[in-house]
């Protein structure tokens, strides 16, 4: 790859240039924010309908956001390499095109999807001409030179877990070690037979993660957890994800059920469930959703009425990952009949009996089926309709009716680091296998790496990835530091989201029309990608709570 000698790949003192850039942004934001806050405040207060209506101009807002806090996470992981002396020249680049890039679509439009732009005219903002660094950094940042030095140095490190220094301390690299080396082992070499023949993950793979800790990793020691930090639970969900992402979304469930129960259960409750929820012994799944209702949680129309023995349940549900041989449901049902909203809401620990082939759900009072979807296949998806389905007294989770929204709630912050966690492992594996498929193909008497158009997806894929990973990982540290991070999950899941997809569509592209056949491994990465912008809240909403809370 020759680099045109004229301008230079690397800028000198990249770092100097991105701190002097990243006011300009901050600034550019904070105006942004403050015109919005004019549009949709009525008397005094934000108005829910003026957001709604000025939708667009709200979402805008929270891409814009989240590259101001994407910028803020790569300078931060740049200036920790410095300070460690392991900011090498791959490293360099990254932070350099990142910048380049951002800083551009900043001032000339944010891809909120394929067709649609978030600009800053849509928030009534005028900008002025660049400071000299961000005019520096989009100049000669994201140059086809930079590009191509940065592909070249991938190349010389293509054994390397991750392209560039991931900054995590030893415990974590140790973690990440661990769990990338059972992936390429026991999960990469199988997965897509799984995938194609839609089967569930194998209950040995299950076995083996609960013995290696995976379901109890974030749980308290007292209740037979490891006791490690939400950074250790996004590691392990990377790797794992990169080998397969159900794979990497078994402890999902889990980690959601332990989250409710150390949030909102009794004493009773966490004796009893966390243990075996960390040892592996009970499977949980997540039945929330309803078929009408979406991400309208408070909306939902599942009734569970007293009973002499508890509580029966009465409704149907839908996509329900793993249904089918889980042995407890976290089960949000209205437990107020005069309510029509959120007040009304319980949560349940329903217990069930895991199911087979032949019989998927054996429990009295529940029957279920699946449904068939593109990707994400390992744990299978169901619906499912309750009918007098009985739960027991003491499985009220806290022992108080109406507060299951609430503690849904606070579930929400450790789901959505999880699920950039989940978007970075399967953007990384389209990189890897997208790279792997550009160097052995051959076109017109040479690697399809050698072209510039090729040179560039990747390059763009290995950057973004960095910088959607260094925001999650910032999401996790404030979430182990016990600082409210709502704002910062969601902004991770929203763009490791669209990087998984871009990631993914352009790693298909370099395959060309044999990406299209199902027998390569991209065909089943671009379907499990398309998920990731839509659970644990569709892209939309995601934008429109962040743009509530930037507001408040």
């Amino acid at each position: 790859m020759a680099l045109d000698a004229r301008t230079p790949a690397l800028l000198d003192d990249v770092l100097s240039l991105t701190a002097a850039a990243l006011p300009e942004v901050e600034a550019i934001f904070i105006d942004a924010r403050e015109k919005l806050r004019g549009l949709v405040t009525i008397g005094g207060k934000i108005s829910g309908a003026a957001l709604e209506e000025h939708q667009f101009a709200a979402h805008a807002l929270s891409w814009l956001a989240t590259y101001t806090e994407a910028l803020r996470q790569t300078q931060a992981w740049g200036l920790r390499l410095q300070a460690q002396g392991s900011f090498g020249q791959m490293e360099a680049l990254i932070v350099q095109i990142g910048f380049g890039e951002y800083l551009a679509q900043i001032r000339g439009g944010i891809p909120m999807s394929q067709g649609e732009m978030a600009r800053l005219s849509d928030l009534g903002v005028t900008l002025p001409p660049p400071c000299d660094a961000a005019a520096r950094l989009m100049a000669l940042g994201n140059t086809h030179a930079a590009r191509a030095e940065l592909v070249a140095l991938m190349r010389d490190n293509a054994g390397r877990a991750t392209f560039g220094a991931s900054g995590l301390d030893e415990e974590l690299e140790m973690i990440r070690d661990q769990f990338r080396r059972y992936a390429e082992e026991k999960v990469i070499p199988y997965a897509h037979e799984w995938h194609l023949n839609d089967e569930l993950i194998p209950m040995g793979i299950i076995k083996e993660l609960a013995e290696m800790g995976v379901f109890g990793l974030t749980i308290p020691e007292e209740f037979g957890g490891f006791g490690l930090s939400k950074a250790s639970m996004v590691v392990v969900s990377e790797e794992l994800s990169r080998g397969y992402i159900g794979v990497g979304s078994l402890a999902t469930r889990s980690e959601i059920a332990a989250e409710l129960i150390l949030c909102g259960g009794t004493a009773e409750q966490k004796a009893k469930w966390l243990p075996r929820l960390a040892s592996g012994e009970t499977l949980p799944t997540a039945v929330f959703t309803e078929p009408n209702t979406g991400s309208d949680l408070g909306s939902l129309r599942t009734r569970a009425v007293r009973a002499a023995d508890g509580w029966e349940v009465t409704g149907n549900k839908t996509w329900i990952t793993h249904a089918a041989r889980t042995h407890v449901m976290t089960l949000l049902a209205r437990t107020d009949p005069e309510t029509t909203d959120y007040r009304g809401l319980s949560m349940f620990l329903a217990e069930k009996t895991p199911g087979t082939d032949e019989a998927p759900f054996p429990t009295p009072g529940m029957t279920g089926g699946e449904i068939e979807v593109l990707g994400y296949r390992g744990m299978k998806e169901y619906e499912l309709a309750f009918d007098g389905f009985k739960v027991a007294a003491e499985n009220l989770l806290g022992g108080v009716e109406g507060q299951g929204f609430k503690q849904l709630m606070e579930t929400f912050e450790s789901a959505r680091i999880q699920t950039g966690a989940r978007a970075i492992g399967v953007a990384q594996s389209a990189l890897e296998i997208g790279m792997k498929y550009a160097e052995d193909r051959k076109q017109f008497g040479k690697s399809l790496i050698e072209f510039p158009r090729i040179v560039s997806k990747l390059a763009m894929m290995a950057v973004e990835i960095m910088m959607a990973r260094q925001l999650t990982y910032f999401s996790a540290w404030q979430k182990d530091n016990d600082k409210r991070c709502d704002l910062e999950a969601g902004m991770a899941k929203l763009l490791g989201a669209r990087v998984a997809w871009s990631s993914a569509d352009n790693a298909l592209q370099i395959h060309g029309g044999n990406g299209f056949a199902l027998e390569y491994q991209i065909s089943r990465i671009l379907c499990d990608a398309r998920i990731l912008n839509i659970f644990e809240g569709a892209a939309e909403i995601q934008a429109q709570v962040i743009a509530r809370r930037l507001l408040d």
